[in-house]
């Protein structure tokens, strides 16, 4: 039996370069990475969890999932596949997966698959009204073949009206909250290598000083009704599974981005914890967990693109 050849030199650093590019939650990038040789392996950064938003690290741990996902999106498309092992050390339950690169043939859609990392955005300006068929969300559904993950979508009428309903309503629970929103704009402009940029955020109108006629400015909705909606779904609810619903979301996005599809995540029904249960028990009928909802639709064609939110040097996330 022949050794395998060596990586080349830096190949494991390139791999976590293009992991950090994954989506996460207020763009905190709340994740770690260690390399040794072929080896990464990826922690949770618990001094980037919300705590008011996100005192389980629910959502902390579905924005790592989504770089674990970039990272083996990434490794296969260099030729480097990885066998990945999640959660390898019940002792230490930051250290979420470890990573093993070998070499290998670079797949037929190598190019495609880096490019759809690079291009990948959250655009949380409106949708056109031109609605997603319903066959367009099953075939997003259906690529994510994940065990113990389904993604439902969503467009029985009395369904939708539900889930919009509790959508709306977790949305103003978090805007009456003064530490909701003081956590929001903390990660608002923080920096130009982490946080949200505010020109990106149209929500945050809602937010401003009244005016001067006294009247508060009122939120958009977060759902139009031309909106694809889809429920990323779980049978239990361990941070096991957290992790692999982030995958299952960075590979849905991936897939909608090589379509032309803009997505942006929801995640405010299942942070708060009235509309979460609500969503379990009256809309899924307690058969499944949701993890996060996402709406799905079509950008202008020619609208500008919104300055890319920043990442932190390679550097600063690598654990010597």
């Amino acid at each position: 039996m022949h050794p395998r050849p060596p990586l080349p030199d830096g190949a494991s650093r390139r791999v976590v370069e293009l992991a950090c590019g994954a989506p996460s939650v207020h763009n905190t990038q709340p994740w770690l990475w260690r390399v040794s040789g072929s080896r990464i392996d990826l922690y949770a950064d618990r001094s980037r969890q919300l705590p008011f938003s996100d005192p389980t690290g629910r959502n902390l741990t579905i924005s790592c999932g989504a770089a674990l996902h970039y990272a083996r999106v990434a490794a296969t498309a260099l030729g480097m596949p990885a066998e990945v092992v999640r959660m390898p050390d019940p002792h230490d339950v930051d250290h979420l997966a470890s990573l093993q690169l070998r070499p290998g043939p670079r797949p037929p859609d190598a190019v495609e698959r880096l490019s759809a990392l690079g291009r990948r955005a959250t655009d949380r300006r409106r949708f056109t009204s031109w609605p997603v068929p319903e066959e367009r969300l099953a075939s997003l559904a259906a690529c994510v073949k994940r065990s113990g993950v389904r993604v439902l979508p969503l467009v029985e009428p009395s369904l939708r009206f539900r889930v919009e309903l509790l959508v709306n309503r977790a949305r103003d629970q978090q805007l009456d909250d003064p530490r909701l929103a003081a956590e929001q704009r903390a990660w608002v402009d923080r920096s130009p290598l982490e946080g949200m940029p505010s020109a990106a955020l149209p929500e945050l109108a809602a937010q401003q000083p009244l005016s001067r006629g006294g009247a508060a400015p009122t939120a958009p909705d977060p759902v139009e009704g031309s909106d694809g909606l889809l429920a990323l779904c779980t049978d239990t609810d361990a941070p096991s599974d957290w992790l692999q619903a982030g995958e299952a979301l960075s590979e849905l996005w991936l897939a909608a981005t090589e379509e032309g599809l803009s997505v942006v995540p929801l995640s405010q029904v299942i942070e708060v914890a009235s509309t979460r249960f609500s969503l379990e028990t009256e809309v899924f009928g307690g058969m499944t967990v949701p993890q996060i909802i996402v709406r799905i639709g079509w950008q202008e064609i020619g609208r500008s693109q919104l300055p890319r939110t920043a990442r932190r040097p390679v550097d600063e996330v690598l654990l010597t």
